[in-house]
Formats: C-alpha cells, sequence, structure tokens
C-alpha cells in the first residue's frame, strides 16, 4: 500500500476557510459513504443485532477514525510513509485480523436458525479496528495531505473534525440500511446467505488498498 502524496501536496492550503472546509466535509463524507470495511460490518451488525446494539460500534467508528487522522497528521504520517516496514506489517496485520472478522460474520448464525450467535463490536473495538483498517488509513493519509499539508495542529484538528462532523451520519445510515433488511432476512436461509455475502465482501474490499500497489 504505497501512498504517493506529492500531487496531493500541491493543492494544500495553509489556512482553513469556509470554502475548503466545505470541500473537507465533502470528501470526507464521499470517502466514508463509499463500501469498505467499516460499512460492510455496520451493515452486518444492522442485520444481525439491530440499531441499538450496534450504537457503540458506530461511535467506535466515528470516534476512533477522527482520532486516527489526528495523531497521523500531527505525526504518524511521516513516519508511516518514510518506512515501507511499516506499510507491509499493517498488510499482515490488516489481512489475519480481516479474516477472523470475515469468519465471525459468515458464522453469526447457527444452523438451527436460533438466536444469532457473538454480539457487536464494543466501543473500543471498533475504535482500535481503524487502526488495522486499510481504507481508513488511505483517507486519514489523503485527508492530511490535501487539507493540513504543513500539519499544523490547527489544521490538523480541522480536518479531524471534518471526519467527526460525518462519521456519525455514514455510520446511521449503513446500519440503518441493516436494519431495514432485517425483516427481508428473517429466514434463516437467507440470514445466512446475507452473512456469507458480508464476509465476502469484507475481504474483497482487502484487495484494492491491500494487495494493489
Amino acid at each position: 500500500m504505497q501512498i504517493d502524496t506529492g500531487m496531493l501536496r500541491e493543492k494544500g492550503q495553509d489556512t482553513m476557510t469556509f470554502e475548503i472546509f466545505v470541500a473537507l466535509v465533502t470528501f470526507a463524507f464521499v470517502t466514508s459513504v463509499t463500501p469498505g470495511p467499516n460499512n460492510v460490518m455496520l451493515l452486518a451488525s444492522g442485520v444481525n443485532f439491530g440499531f441499538r446494539r450496534t450504537i457503540p460500534h458506530m461511535a467506535g467508528v466515528a470516534l476512533g477514525h477522527a482520532l486516527m487522522v489526528f495523531l497521523v497528521g500531527i505525526g504518524l504520517m511521516g513516519a508511516f510513509i518514510g518506512y515501507p516496514p511499516l506499510q507491509l506489517a499493517l498488510k499482515i496485520v490488516s489481512s489475519v485480523y480481516m479474516l477472523w472478522l470475515a469468519w465471525k460474520i459468515a458464522t453469526a448464525v447457527p444452523p438451527s436458525g436460533a438466536k444469532a450467535e457473538g454480539r457487536p463490536l464494543t466501543f473500543l473495538q471498533a475504535a482500535a479496528f481503524q487502526w488495522v483498517n486499510p481504507k481508513a488509513w488511505i483517507m486519514s493519509l489523503a485527508a492530511v495531505a490535501i487539507y493540513a499539508p504543513d500539519q499544523q495542529l490547527v489544521a490538523v484538528a480541522w480536518v479531524a473534525l471534518g471526519f467527526l462532523s460525518v462519521g456519525w451520519l455514514t455510520t446511521v445510515i449503513w446500519t440503518a440500511l441493516g436494519l431495514s433488511l432485517r425483516r427481508l432476512l428473517a429466514r434463516p436461509s437467507w440470514l445466512r446467505a446475507f452473512n456469507f455475502t458480508m464476509a465476502a465482501l469484507l475481504l474483497a474490499s482487502l484487495y484494492p488498498v491491500v494487495f494493489q500497489g
């Protein structure tokens, strides 16, 4: 997962004007709402556990990624880009962890069709997941390179705030979508097929950001 920020830095700004913040929020929304590991897991959690039980997971994604953006901006970005072994380590850890998550999603429904096994991610688990989520890294690095290229504390804080301002909305959208599918998947066989599909999509989301480039 190589990140080339040369062209991105040329677009950077030294001040966070209203127009730039609107552009940042638009960037954050589009990159956050598009399919990826977080959204696939929220969709599956909404189907299997409902909206209320998924709230800690949702909060962990929104707050955890905003914190990640901030920490990347104040120093981790240079270390990550300048030290390729860290990128390789991220590939390995991400792949192993997502394999485990995919297995958990695929086996969420017992063969008997009884109550779903397992439980949704906790707030801390969802927040920690951001650090092994390749898409979250790509989003964080790109956002800092574009909107806070000098990595000044105030600019980085605004970038993190931009992601936080839309993070709650995108998590609600995907969890609510899962909730809306819950009745359609009342049959155990359909729910089982859905969970296998979500597990496959979670693994597929690794390909463009981990196994290419």
